[in-house]
């Protein structure tokens, strides 16, 4: 299946296909005629895929950069270690970056992209179900600073996305669920025949012949809320839903406890559960959004104070000048954008 996001000379094409990994030169070949590719990876993926690539581009010079996994890398302190291997491999303006792994090396490498030289191409092959239904589409790359998640960044499209489903058959099950935050995400602000389709199973394993069908919708909706808004100013900003509370959840805890998706679950459900208390949501939201979350084995609270919450909030990107833009939901299936403060979320009891 072949999607292509427009964006103008930013345009680029996404193909999702069972065993798309092992043909990834063939795709490569059509849009990259350099010679030089560094392939950036983690020490999870790169042992279970990396020889299928490297294999598939033999026409190429292949420098492959395999970093420690998990999402302390994706921090400010790896770009030089990144940015020496691309000098020390010669890389120009007209070479390649590929980034073959989930959320973290796809943020990373693509940002190292970006800031290398200025810009050189990119690749994304997405091998986590989070990255191939959310992360690898729509530009957006970052590193994370001690004070918060991805808050040195830049919007820089890859120039083909590469989406194997066959690749999720390695995950171990914590990062499904991670990736089915995301998943349930999407029914919840832009399609409720996805949301009824995911409640209609009762696990992932339920789910999987329908998989390869069910990710390409979900970057379907991705590629057109990115078309409208590539620079995330409106309509873009329904893709937070969750997120407000799910990056300071993350950060309490250090980004040790808690995946990203899990915690997009409980920031999906928590501030649901404040809008409809608020009546700015249709009752009964809530409840469904959890009885999802439990089909796919997400939490829906993580037992924080609030107060605790707060602080964080105001730091994040999406405050500004003590404007807060928090994504609530008229109903499954049909998301908007409440202009508030950090006093929506109030100060007493727990998330």
């Amino acid at each position: 299946m072949k999607l292509t996001v427009n964006l103008g000379e930013n345009s680029y094409p996404i193909y999702i296909e069972n065993g798309i990994l092992t043909k990834a030169g063939s795709y490569i070949s059509k849009l990259f005629t350099g010679k030089r590719i560094m392939v950036i990876s983690d020490d999870h993926v790169f042992p279970l895929y990396g020889q299928q690539l490297l294999d598939s581009l033999k026409d190429y010079e292949c420098h492959p950069l395999v970093l420690p996994h998990g999402e302390p890398t994706k921090s400010f302190e790896t770009l030089p270690r990144i940015y020496a291997a691309l000098l020390d491999a010669r890389l120009t303006r007209s070479d390649l970056v590929i980034a073959l792994g989930g959320g973290v090396i796809g943020d990373l490498a693509g940002f190292a992209a970006a800031s290398y030289l200025r810009g050189v191409k990119l690749v994304q092959i997405p091998t986590s179900l989070l990255a191939q239904v959310d992360s690898s589409v729509g530009g957006k790359v970052a590193v994370d600073l001690p004070q918060g998640k991805n808050l040195v960044g830049a919007f820089y499209h890859p120039k083909l996305v590469l989406i194997d489903p066959l690749a999720l058959e390695s995950l171990p099950p914590h990062f499904i669920s991670d990736g089915m935050g995301e998943v349930i995400k999407y029914g919840c602000i832009k399609d409720a025949a996805l949301f009824r389709t995911l409640c209609s199973h009762r696990s992932f394993e339920d789910l999987k012949p329908e998989l390869p069908s069910v990710i390409a919708r979900c970057v379907d909706i991705k590629r057109t809320v990115v078309e409208a808004d590539q620079f995330d100013t409106g309509e873009r900003m329904l893709l937070n839903f969750g997120h407000t509370l799910a990056h300071t959840i993350e950060q309490h805890y250090c980004y040790e406890r808690e995946s990203h998706g899990e915690a997009v679950g409980i920031g999906m459900y928590q501030i649901t559960k404040m809008a409809e208390e608020k009546g700015l949501t249709e009752p009964g939201c809530a409840a469904q959004i959890r009885e999802a979350l439990e089909i796919y084995g997400l939490p829906s609270s993580s037992g924080i104070p609030v107060s605790a919450l707060t602080e964080t909030i105001s730091l994040d990107k999406k405050n500004l000048n003590g404007h807060l833009n928090v994504v609530l939901l008229h109903k499954i299936g049909d998301s908007y954008v409440y202009p508030t403060d950090v006093s929506f979320f109030g100060s007493a009891g727990e998330i």
